[in-house]
């Protein structure tokens, strides 16, 4: 793996999921360069009106594009996206690090979701339930499981 990069609209502001993803990504830091780009989340009213959300979506999309390696495999974490074992993760993985450059971007949205470009320009769906997450917490576990499929591909003793 060259490199993995996460891109996640809004800051990782709740203090106690910090250490983890620290933690996590100095973990995966031992197999690849990382790297987490915050997009800035748009400010809706109290209320929004479904034009109002639609538009947060795409200007946070347009923020996420400007920011995707055209050269990556994007992966899009959506809740209509596929289930995955940490196996089959992977095996994505692998399969990126043969055919491409083996660069992978994993891309989470606001708290509205993922504008339908984003979601197009990726070449996989990925959903991690079909329950609904914080997407501070989303980020925490999407890293583990990044390591988690980095350990498996390496042959480590983290998955068991």
């Amino acid at each position: 793996m060259t490199s993995i990069n996460i891109i996640a609209v809004g800051k990782l502001k709740e203090k106690q999921f910090a250490p983890a993803m620290e933690d996590y990504l100095k973990r995966i830091s031992g197999y690849c360069r990382t790297c987490v780009t915050e997009i800035k989340e748009a400010r809706l009213p109290q209320q929004p009106s479904e034009n109002q959300i639609s538009a947060a979506i795409e200007q946070e999309g347009s923020g996420i594009m400007e920011r995707i390696d055209k050269r990556s495999f994007v992966v899009a974490m959506c809740i209509e996206g596929i289930l995955m074992s940490s196996e089959q993760l992977s095996e994505v993985f692998r399969q990126t690090e043969m055919e491409q450059s083996g660069n992978i971007t994993f891309v989470i949205g606001g708290s509205w979701g993922l504008s339908d470009r984003v979601k197009n320009t990726a070449r996989l769906r990925l959903s991690m339930s079909r329950m609904t997450f914080p997407h501070q917490l989303a980020r925490v576990m999407l890293a583990e499981q990044i390591y988690r499929a980095l350990q498996i591909m390496t042959g480590g003793k983290y998955h068991k």
